[in-house]
């Protein structure tokens, strides 16, 4: 139990940034309850959690559901009762049926009932989020009296617009901010959100704490790094970053107000690093809470089916993932070695499956069809589908998921094969352009990331990094026979997807013109083949499905 004699002076609160599962409503209640005992033991007097943790975020579409609304209810409840035995009260998230219609709510448990409820005022409706769809708006409420303390409770969006929630409840009496957050991540994302909330804490006059979910949902992966600032700007705490951790921190009233005395401060991974690991903790999230045991993959000898066995290694196990190498009569020498010798650096299964007869037998069945028309793509894509088949059999005997590993340069042209390579239930490095796909491998090569259960050392072949990458679907092929230089690609890609841009605004960083027509040409048309494409990690600002969604017969073309 905590120790409130003081707490008028003296407040511990926890901050708990865990992994809960959208609709495991009774496995999200068991996590909130470790977290209260924990910070029991801790003699914390308030455990702050999550956005939504009881349904796990974002529950989606699942929120039209009542009996899942009260099984929520239900745990909120249960929770609530046990707070009768004198340890931390809680703040937790939750979804609820009120008078009104459906909210994102937020309760504050003591005393063994439920002492305040809070529903979010502004519903994010854009990129990634859709709460306007299943939630309503809730009205401005003031500051909570928890043991003699003013809380006020933003939750998550409140504290991204200029909506003055923080200012309301600080001129309502509030003495410091508990925002829950179910707060996605992307490239730099944390450094954002420290803007966000020091605007808050520079407008409110208030300590703010800002607690984050943690783990992968979909394509999603939410990142932690909870932490907070005093009312100073001074940052208070700093939690770790795709790690599942509970922090005690203490807070003491001044004459200036609430201020941390203690708390973590916890090194924060940036560029390849974040990018890995946010890759990783998706992937191995995805295949757990989808009670998949096993994956399997095509390990080609490229630089793209390479470094997705590495993040299946690190994400699963060596025992947990199998590669296939598929050759055909243009599978070069090289690639064998390069695919084996990275199997091996793995430690995981590896077999070979020669695709020679299978494609010869489909080129015959489709002799008398075919005749008289010139060999081209279609027998090219023939083995890559020939491919996705043997993979899938693969899958369907023996229960692994396939893992399908094209990066966002190929989605965004078109460079992939529908029911080929495009076969899988997932892709690690879906939202990764070609250069990053380098950059992160050349970085797994020299550092093993917290949590991996893959070896050190060099995983992913020099050889593969460094020489020019080929689908090996005819002789001598090697992608830049179809595209552009993955540099000079990559950035109007970005330019395109990321960031809007017009054609002149792109011409205008010096590409050439005809190149960027092309480029802006195969990105539209490839719209029906990334429908029908698997979910995959998001990592940058805008990826393709929850953020960008572009019509599928479109016209438009920026001349």
């Amino acid at each position: 139990m905590s120790d409130r004699h003081d707490i008028q002076n003296h407040l511990r609160i926890a901050v708990g940034q865990f992994n809960p599962t959208v609709g495991d409503v009774a496995g999200n209640l068991a996590k909130a309850r470790e977290a209260r005992a924990d910070a029991a033991t801790q003699g914390a007097d308030l455990l702050l959690l999550t956005e939504l943790f009881i349904s796990g975020y974002p529950p989606e579409d699942l929120v039209l559901k009542p009996a899942f609304l009260k099984a929520c209810l239900k745990a909120v409840e249960e929770l609530a009762a046990e707070t009768a035995d004198g340890g931390p009260g809680i703040v937790i998230g939750f979804p609820r049926q009120g008078e009104t219609g459906r909210h994102n709510s937020v309760a504050l448990l003591d005393g063994g009932k439920i002492i305040a409820l809070r529903d979010k005022i502004d519903l994010p409706n854009y990129g990634e989020f859709d709460e306007k769809r299943v939630f309503a708006e809730g009205s401005i409420s003031g500051p909570y009296n928890f043991r003699g303390v003013r809380i006020g409770i933003p939750i998550c969006e409140e504290i991204w617009n200029e909506m003055g929630v923080c200012e309301t409840l600080a001129e309502s009496g509030a003495e410091i901010l508990l925002v829950p957050n179910g707060s996605p991540y992307y490239r730099g994302k944390l450094d954002v959100r420290h803007q966000v909330a020091l605007k808050q804490v520079i407008e409110s006059g208030l300590p703010l704490v800002f607690a984050n979910q943690l783990g992968g949902q979909d394509e999603l992966v939410f990142d932690g790094a909870s932490f907070a600032f005093n009312a100073d700007k001074t940052l208070a705490f700093q939690m770790s970053q795709f790690e599942a951790t509970l922090a005690v921190t203490d807070w003491k009233r001044t004459e200036e107000g609430w201020r941390c005395e203690s708390g973590p401060f916890s090194k924060i991974p940036e560029g390849e690093e974040a990018d890995y690991r946010a890759c990783m903790l998706g992937f191995r999230d995805y295949v757990n809470k989808n009670g998949f045991k096993s994956v399997v993959l095509g390990l080609s000898g490229g630089i793209d089916s390479a470094i997705c066995a590495a993040l299946a290694v690190d994400a699963l196990g060596e025992e947990r993932v199998r590669c296939i190498m598929l050759p055909y009569r243009y599978t070069s020498e090289e690639s064998l070695k390069d695919a084996a010798d990275c199997a091996k650096a793995l430690g995981c299964r590896y077999d070979i499956v020669p695709i020679v007869e299978p494609v010869e037998g489909f080129l015959s069945a489709l002799s008398d069809l075919f005749e008289g028309t010139e060999e081209g793509i279609t027998e090219e894509n023939l083995q890559s589908r020939t491919r996705g088949t043997i993979l899938m059999a693969v899958s369907n005997k023996f229960g692994s998921m396939v893992v399908t590993t094209g990066n966002k340069s190929e989605m965004s042209v078109g460079y992939a094969t529908l029911y080929g390579d495009m076969n899988g239930g997932f892709n690690p490095i879906k939202d990764l352009y070609k250069m990053q796909v380098y950059a992160i491998s050349a970085w797994r090569n020299a550092h093993v990331p917290p949590g991996a259960l893959g070896p050190s050392g060099e995983v992913i072949p020099a050889n593969i990094i460094s020489k020019a990458p080929s689908a090996e679907l005819r002789p001598n092929q090697t992608d830049q026979d179809s595209l552009p230089p993955y540099p000079v690609l990559d950035d109007i890609l970005e330019c395109l997807v990321e960031k809007e841009m017009s054609v002149e605004e792109i011409l205008a960083r010096g590409h050439d013109v005809a190149t960027v027509h092309r480029v802006e040409h195969l990105l539209y048309l490839a719209e029906y083949k990334r429908r029908q494409s698997a979910p995959g990690v998001k990592i940058t600002k805008k990826n393709f499905g929850r953020d960008r969604r572009y019509p599928i017969t479109n016209r438009f073309r920026d001349r």
